[in-house]
């Protein structure tokens, strides 16, 4: 047989080193990988939508006079926190079918969105920072959760949440001036000042979060240089 005919002849019949058997049994795995995350991503893209919504709200604080915050900003942002917590809920219970830290990157982010809303809406309400268990309470999700592998609330969404609070938080200061609150920008000084504060016992592992740290003293700066800038023009509110 000429060398071209056994080249044919090879090419035409499977290899008895690999089992067409292994591809198709992989495109099985894909597919099934491919429709849990399809389903993840439903409620995920659905929570993503009402972040927005209760992110826009959010963002009336900055031009919304104090006393009329609650009318404004609050009420309609509790309503639409709620509808998140129902998301976050049935993703929760979705999610928990599966290995957390396999798909945990699909919703990180939308999570520590909707927690740092939770924490700028209880700051603007109480000046209060609400808890890490507080947030799994009202997101009716586990938080924190050590040795089982279940959708849960890290410390680390927590903290990054934090951060993207404590942002917020600075561009209000000065924004609050602008509208005739002085008060306000004290408030925010002494609450990013503590955050900060609590960050430095703090020994951070995550690298995103070092550099959020890093990045907290500059907010903190910030703040300081409108209440600076109060003091000089004597608008610092007195006491009593």
């Amino acid at each position: 047989m000429s060398d071209t005919a056994m080249a044919n002849a090879t090419a035409g019949s499977p290899s008895p080193n690999v089992d067409p058997a292994i591809f198709s049994s992989l495109q099985a795995k894909i597919d099934q990988e491919t429709a849990i995350k399809d389903e993840l991503r439903n409620f995920v893209d659905m929570l993503s939508k009402q972040g927005r919504v209760t992110q826009s709200i959010l963002s009336r604080v900055h031009n919304t006079p104090t006393e009329e915050l609650e009318a404004s900003v609050l009420v309609p942002c509790a309503d639409s926190l709620s509808e998140q917590a129902t998301t976050v809920k049935s993703l929760a219970e979705a999610a928990s079918k599966y290995p957390f830290y396999k798909w945990n990157n699909i919703w990180q982010r939308d999570i520590q969105n909707v927690v740092s809303s939770l924490q700028l809406y209880d700051w603007l309400k109480s000046g209060n920072l609400i808890t890490i268990e507080e947030v799994g309470q009202r997101l009716h999700v586990l938080v924190n959760v050590k040795d089982e592998d279940t959708f849960h609330i890290t410390i680390e969404d927590y903290l990054l949440a934090l951060t993207y609070t404590i942002e917020e938080l600075s561009r209000l200061a000065p924004n609050a001036v602008t509208l005739g609150d002085y008060a306000r920008p004290l408030q925010i000084s002494k609450f990013v000042k503590d955050v900060h504060a609590g960050f430095q016992l703090l020994n951070l592992k995550n690298d995103i979060l070092r550099r959020k740290n890093d990045a907290l003293k500059y907010n903190v700066k910030k703040v300081e240089d409108v209440v600076y800038d109060l003091s000089l023009r004597g608008l610092i509110p007195k006491k009593g």
